[in-house]
């Protein structure tokens, strides 16, 4: 394995993109410290010091942050109205047409996509940014603290030019997180958006593995550590496993040329999904949070008995309704994901097109509907292990009392499990083009 890192290294063209990927990803983690302008430092650190931010989406968009959220530095937004929009556009695929063909025109209809993408990303950007200092300036960012005129406030003066520089800033560190995501895809090695997230994600590690030490000591850290590693072995286990359709191309004459009569096969992923059904079921649950939050009295009139039930049962992630309704939730998007990104009919077209069928499977309908009971089949097993995965920092919670500090988290796990075996895929790959030997033998 070292020896294999050693190749690496040693090879100018490979050792050129491994570097480069690293000074971005420096580049990255440095903006995450550094304090947009008009923004109290001090007084950010004594507000989340005092704050419970370890809930709902509020915890998510930390997370994909790497903590610069909770630190209200230039990138403070992270990289989630990348995602948020790459998500919309590929929903759109559904509604529009247009974005269809698009997608089926190649190269060049995906770049267009692509643009789409950034122009949504930016628009979100400028969305998310005026939503965060909005919450800033009235205290509610950081748990009802550092309001606007205030002995701690976030932002101490809060006049119009220096809210218009926020935002300008806040966006603009959006639009630089995707410039050099997208230049780690083309000169790095891996995909760029996923490792700006990995690194965001594994940057947490040290600090709550730290925290647990301290605050609960070093018999609750070893089980801590001991669930990690059996979480990290089924999540590789299960991201490995496919069932794979036998598929057969019979042969035809192309000119002089005799070409298919070959055998290969298509692999359905047990987890097609990823974690978007993940990212989906902590958004709506944020959502009922939200709307009691805004619709609490500050008079000291009585609290309508709605708002109460939502905030005993769907704001705290130890409460059982919570975490029945998170898994349907999950259940429920990883179906519906599937559904939206698999295309049985699509996929049986392309194969009668080129000659293909699955033996035993006549051409054409047979083919798309036998597909569909497959993924229906398969989707199963693949929407519980995401719900039991997302799950586990909730029943950590329960049984060792460590969620504000559990760094084993069902979206954290995935993500990082997922980008860490294809990045090592890729300079696998890389190694065997130049070496005949890869990373892992």
């Amino acid at each position: 394995m070292l020896t294999a890192f050693g190749r690496a290294f040693r090879t100018p063209d490979l050792r050129r993109k491994l570097l480069f990927t690293l000074g971005i990803i420096a580049i990255f983690r440095l903006g995450a410290f550094i304090p947009s302008p008009g923004v109290n430092y001090r007084n950010v650190q004594a507000c989340v010091n005092a704050a419970d931010t370890n809930q709902g989406i509020y915890q998510l968009v930390n997370l994909f942050s790497g903590g610069a959220l909770l630190q209200v530095s230039i990138f403070a937004l992270g990289i989630m109205p990348y995602i948020t929009a790459s998500i919309i556009i590929q929903l759109l695929r559904v509604v529009i047409p247009r974005f269809q063909e698009l997608h089926l025109e190649g190269a060049q209809g995906q770049g267009q996509l692509t643009q789409y993408t950034r122009y949504l990303t930016i628009a979100l950007g400028l969305l998310n940014a005026t939503t965060l200092i909005t919450l800033a300036r009235s205290g509610q960012l950081l748990g009802n603290c550092g309001a606007s005129g205030s002995a701690n406030a976030i932002i101490p003066n809060d006049s119009l030019i220096t809210t218009i520089l926020l935002i300008i800033t806040l966006t603009a560190g959006t639009g630089l997180i995707m410039w050099m995501g997208e230049l780690v895809t083309e000169k790095g090695v891996g995909n760029g958006m996923s490792l700006l997230i990995f690194t965001a994600i594994a940057a947490q590690f040290p600090t709550s593995l730290g925290a647990i030490i301290k605050t609960k000591g070093w018999g609750v850290f070893a089980t801590v550590l001991l669930i990690g590693l059996v979480t990290v072995a089924l999540v590789v286990f299960v991201e490995q496993s496919q069932r794979r359709i036998p598929v057969q191309y019979a042969k035809r004459m192309v000119g002089r040329r005799t070409m298919g009569g070959t055998s290969t096969y298509i692999p359905i992923k047990v987890n097609m999904a990823g974690v978007i059904p993940v990212i989906f079921a902590s958004s709506m649950l944020y959502l009922p949070a939200l709307l009691a939050q805004f619709a609490t009295p500050h008079d000291g009139s009585e609290i309508p008995g709605w708002v109460q039930w939502i905030t005993a049962n769907l704001t705290k992630g130890d409460h059982p309704i919570y975490m029945v309704m998170y898994f349907l939730l999950i259940v429920f998007f990883t179906y519906f994901y599937v559904a939206i990104t698999f295309n049985p009919e699509e996929v049986s077209d392309n194969m009668k097109k080129y000659g293909g069928f699955i033996p035993g499977i006549r051409a054409g309908r047979p083919t798309a509907d036998y597909l569909q009971y497959v993924i229906s089949r398969i989707t199963l097993p693949g929407a519980f292990y995401l719900g039991f995965v997302a799950l586990i920092p909730l029943i950590a919670l329960v049984l060792i009392q460590a969620n504000q500090n559990f760094p084993f988290g069902g979206t954290s796990l995935l993500i990082i499990v997922g980008v860490g075996l294809e990045t090592v895929k890729q300079i696998d790959a890389q190694l065997q083009q130049r070496h005949y030997e890869g990373l892992l033998r």
